[in-house]
């Protein structure tokens, strides 16, 4: 029986101002961030618009959340209601006592990847994630072959093409951000070790981009210096930046997402990320043709 999900949030988003007829590079799915409680739209609409922009289709996942009533800008009541729909379907699960998330943000995003693949079958799918999102993104990367989640069918259209992670979570352990890590597993540290990605890297994982600041106090940048160690012991392509300042969910770092009370202020040297993001998109693709 499959364990992928038909009810799953994914938006078509951000084509203003593109042709609704040009020709698409590929497509690419956003996880927005938000510690697994929300979904940031600083990370999302602004976002889907750049890469629209850059030529690629995008689409925004809101995966299931926890916690806040504002979770993807709903009404407290539809928030509500959502999350007494994820309970009896089970895609909440028990854990130290109280409510976790545990793979549900996972099945969605392989779900999400296996949809937009049936309906753009000769184009490329990328995952991008923001915070959390980042962790759904790079859990699908890492754990898309689990043969005790997913068919061998199913293995055959959930790998994403690549990974765009964008300051992620990734590790339950020394660096973990334990925040995200109680939403997903509780308070049993033994549900966590399948969430710490770094220990899941292989040579299957897809290729990928990553960004973080050094000076990052929420999710320390050892984060992705693991999943990046990783990726470097079994061969994988990455293309890694770390630029010294910032905070965390600097989202574009440009002044449309600024958020001076969070000190989330737009930085012409950090926003050059998504810059060079578009051209490792463009190299990908060229290789993926074969060009």
């Amino acid at each position: 029986m499959s364990r992928l999900e038909d009810n799953i949030r994914l938006a078509e988003a951000g084509t203003k101002g593109a042709s609704v007829s040009q020709e698409w590079k590929g497509n690419i799915i956003i996880c927005p961030g938000g510690g697994y409680q929300w979904h940031s739209p600083r990370e999302a609409g602004p976002v889907a618009e750049a890469f629209a922009g850059a030529g690629w289709k995008p689409w925004i996942l809101y995966y299931p959340v926890l916690d806040k009533e504002e979770t993807g800008g709903e009404a407290p009541e539809r928030a509500a209601e959502a999350r007494a729909v994820q309970q009896k379907a089970g895609r909440i699960e028990a854990g130290g006592g109280g409510e976790c998330l545990g793979i549900a943000p996972l099945l969605h995003a392989a779900s999400a990847v296996k949809r937009v693949r049936e309906d753009w079958p000769h184009k490329p799918v990328i995952l991008c994630g923001f915070s959390a999102g980042g962790h759904v993104a790079a859990s699908l990367g890492v754990h898309w072959n689990d043969s005790s989640l997913f068919s061998e069918e199913e293995q055959r259209c959930i790998r994403p093409d690549g990974l765009v992670l964008c300051y992620p979570v990734i590790t339950s352990g020394l660096y973990a951000h334990q925040g995200s890590m109680k939403m997903l597993a509780g308070e049993e540290d033994s549900r966590r070790d399948y969430f710490s990605l770094e220990r899941y890297v292989s040579s299957q994982t897809p290729p990928a981009f990553i960004w973080h600041t050094a000076a990052d106090r929420d999710v320390p940048v050892q984060n992705t210096l693991l999943f990046a160690e990783g990726l470097a012991r079994e061969g994988v392509p990455f293309e890694l930046h770390i630029y010294p300042e910032g905070e965390h969910g600097l989202s574009l770092a440009t002044k449309e997402v600024e958020e001076p009370a969070k000190g989330r202020f737009a930085d012409v040297h950090v926003a050059g990320w998504f810059g060079q993001c578009a051209e490792w998109l463009d190299r990908q693709r060229k290789k993926e043709q074969g060009s």
